[in-house]
């Protein structure tokens, strides 16, 4: 197990390894983002499989890693796996049980099962585009095939940038329900925090610079910008959200200028 203090204020990493001897800890006197964190356990790691799990996640007392590792084993071409996902609060509704394909040119697409009960219906394994970053076992080998995750993003899109690099190297992602893991979605950021509001902003038109083709990018560049964008601005002053509406705008005007990392405003 490898925890990665990834520039806490204080030094977690010390209270955590003096706690649980057995806990690698790797600590970072800077925030390096998501990517980067993982990216950092990653390099600390020797196993032949690796589980990238968010910190905010809970799992059950009888979880068995052994189905999620049979599914990589059942096939060569499969590089990565995610377990079945639901929300930790209330019922525990189902949050992902696999990706839809993204629209063409708005990038819409939705989490097969999202928000709905959990009554088996989405028990059956199957291939899925996009990986979901709180919880993926990933084969080293695919690592090293592939790269590692793309830390220009800092926050946000970087598992789907990084299942589009799977991808293209030939790897197939599968969704296996034989898991499941239990999620308090968004409690590092918020739902509603100027960070959210830049790094979705930004990093959504950075995700359609490094993976769609001209002319179709350009078409995305201003859906983004001139439709979704302007709405979330107008949005968020007319519901008295001032700094969501600077904050979606310094993330147009950072990825115009070619900018990247975190932004102090937001914290």
């Amino acid at each position: 197990m490898i925890v990665v203090d990834n520039g806490s204020k204080e030094d977690e990493a010390s209270i955590i390894e003096q706690a649980y001897p057995y806990v690698v800890v790797v600590r970072s006197k800077t925030n390096l983002g998501f990517a980067g964190g993982n990216n950092l356990g990653y390099q600390a790691s020797h196993g032949k499989y690796i589980f990238f799990v968010n910190n905010d996640t809970e799992f059950t007392s009888d979880w068995n890693f052994v189905p999620l590792i049979n599914r990589l084993e059942s096939s060569n071409s499969i590089g990565m796996v995610c377990p079945k996902i639901r929300f930790f609060w209330g019922s525990r509704p189902i949050q992902f049980a696999g990706f839809t394909p993204l629209s063409r040119i708005t990038l819409r697409n939705h989490s097969i099962g999202f928000n709905e009960e959990d009554h088996g219906q989405y028990d059956s394994p199957h291939p899925t585009p996009y990986a979901h970053g709180a919880a993926m076992l990933v084969k080293r080998e695919a690592i090293e095939s592939v790269g590692v995750m793309p830390e220009c993003f800092f926050l946000y899109y970087e598992e789907l940038d990084w299942s589009m690099m799977f991808d293209r190297a030939g790897y197939n992602i599968w969704y296996d329900p034989s898991c499941t893991i239990y999620h308090k979605e968004s409690q590092t950021t918020g739902q509603g925090s100027p960070l959210r509001s830049y790094y979705i902003t930004r990093n959504r038109l950075l995700f359609a610079k490094r993976n769609l083709p001209m002319p179709r990018r350009w078409l995305t560049y201003g859906y983004l910008i001139f439709a979704v964008g302007i709405k979330d601005i107008a949005k968020h002053l007319m519901t008295n959200n001032p700094k969501l509406a600077k904050a979606t705008i310094s993330g147009i005007t950072d990825f115009l200028r070619g900018r990247s990392g975190y932004r102090p405003f937001c914290k």
